[in-house]
């Protein structure tokens, strides 16, 4: 028997909270000329953020909302297309594209549990710049179009909080500008069918992400839980127009472990059909990814050696979606 609509939204461990993951308004970073103490009192939420939770919420960010749910739309046209239709638009081990039903497996992070199932979604990836070289789009008229301008806006609301995550860790603003001059980014378009799950069995298992940030829109079907340090797995609260952001294991390497790259998963807990967005921002392919000096001292050692924001990439790409690339790797240190 099929769950009700209730009886999956209260399965599994999981607690309601709205007090735990802090909201950023980012409204000072739309002026001209920001306001030094504003932009200083920002950088200290982040940091409380990303060392208490590594998950916040921003709101002013900036991105039109209708541009928003034009990709919310796109991506459920694109779903809603034949199947012999997507997979012929094949994601590829350097190009974007379809990746279908279970195609994927969450190997990279070990939080995932010994048992290892595919997970139950299937995705439409659009990159652009980092390793791969094109993108195979839907025959959807103006979609191409609509994910090249949104990443257009990511990407500069991304370039936005970079003198910000340089101030919390008492850097100079423009630390980190030269390693995004091309940052390496990917549209993710997911579609959670409405199923019945079984044991250790998700839309997307649990896992940390592998980028620097990672932006998801608001959405309104639930279906995310995280569990940031000292939680059970929990749900964020429904924000209208505003962007739940995480650390990535890229941005907890480049400061020595005092960032958090937090663990979270989803399933479709509704009877409808869900989707989702998330937006994935990390350093240029060959930025070298070693501890900031300001995170590193006598008593606190560099936890990793400095490795390239690309060669991590294709490792958890290799990792994840080994039937796509054909490459089978090993563990890394995380």
């Amino acid at each position: 028997m099929a769950l009700t609509t209730q009886d999956r939204s209260t399965a599994g461990p999981s607690q309601d909270t709205k007090d735990v993951i802090p909201v950023l308004d980012l409204s000072p970073l739309n002026e001209a000329a920001p306001d030094p103490s504003a932009v200083e009192a920002l950088s200290g939420d982040l940091r409380r953020a990303l060392t208490e939770v590594g998950f916040f919420f921003i709101v002013n960010h900036g991105v039109p909302w209708a541009m928003v749910e034009g990709i919310f739309n796109s991506a459920r046209e694109l779903h809603a297309l034949p199947q012999p239709t997507k997979d012929s638009i094949p994601m590829g081990k350097l190009i974007g594209g379809y990746l279908g039903m279970g195609g994927g497996t969450s190997y990279a992070s070990d939080i995932a549990g010994e048992v290892r199932k595919p997970n139950q979604n299937e995705a439409f990836f659009c990159h652009r710049h980092g390793y791969h070289t094109d993108n195979q789009f839907p025959p959807i008229d103006g979609f191409a179009a609509r994910c090249e301008a949104y990443i257009d806006q990511l990407i500069a609301l991304g370039g936005r909080l970079l003198p910000v995550l340089a101030q919390s860790l008492d850097l100079p603003h423009g630390w980190f500008v030269p390693d995004f001059d091309k940052p390496s980014v990917t549209l993710r378009m997911s579609h959670y069918p409405p199923m019945d799950y079984s044991d250790n069995e998700w839309g997307l298992a649990p896992h940390t992400d592998s980028s620097v940030f990672t932006f998801l829109p608001a959405n309104e079907v639930p279906g995310l839980e995280i569990r940031p340090a000292g939680h059970d797995w929990i749900k964020p609260p429904q924000l209208a127009e505003s962007y739940l952001v995480n650390s990535g294991d890229m941005l907890k390497r480049w400061t020595n472990g005092v960032y958090l790259s937090t663990a979270h998963r989803a399933r479709n807990p509704t009877d409808g059909e869900r989707y989702a967005a998330p937006f994935f921002y990390g350093a240029r392919d060959d930025a070298v990814v070693a501890p900031a000096p300001t995170t590193v001292s006598n008593e606190a050692p560099a936890r990793w050696e400095p490795i390239t924001y690309g060669d991590y990439q294709r490792w958890f790409l290799n990792r994840n979606y080994e039937n796509v690339t054909g490459e089978k790797v090993g563990k890394f240190e995380t």
